[in-house]
């Protein structure tokens, strides 16, 4: 059976929330607009585009090791376009991998980012 995660997000003022994983990380959510806060932490949109870079970036530098590619730099790149109106849903969203190491096979990175 898979394994089942926990999320909650806890209003504490404005549209500030304090999200906790199960495994008991915390994390702030908040929004300037629509009568929110001071922007002080992720916006729960940009935190699914740094979920899509942490994954995808665990997945294809694991792969890259196991291929035993000598990396010495690795960095994902997310960039959006969301819809202009509500609900403004991702419309597009891009994903680049930038590999930096010696001898890297482009075929190893390629194959790895295809998973």
């Amino acid at each position: 059976m898979a394994e089942v995660m926990t999320a909650r997000a806890t209003l504490e003022t404005g549209m500030r929330f304090d999200a906790q994983a199960g495994s008991g990380h915390h994390v702030i959510l908040d929004a300037a607009e629509h009568g929110g806060g001071a922007n002080q932490g992720f916006r729960p949109m940009e935190l699914l585009l740094v979920g899509l870079a942490g994954c995808t970036g665990m997945d294809v530098i694991s792969i890259l090791r196991k291929k035993r590619q000598h990396v010495t730099g690795y960095e994902v790149q997310v960039r959006d376009v969301r819809a202009e109106e509500h609900p403004m849903v991702f419309v597009e969203i891009t994903v680049e991998h930038v590999v930096t190491g010696h001898q890297i096979q482009p075929e190893a990175v390629a194959r790895a980012r295809a998973f």
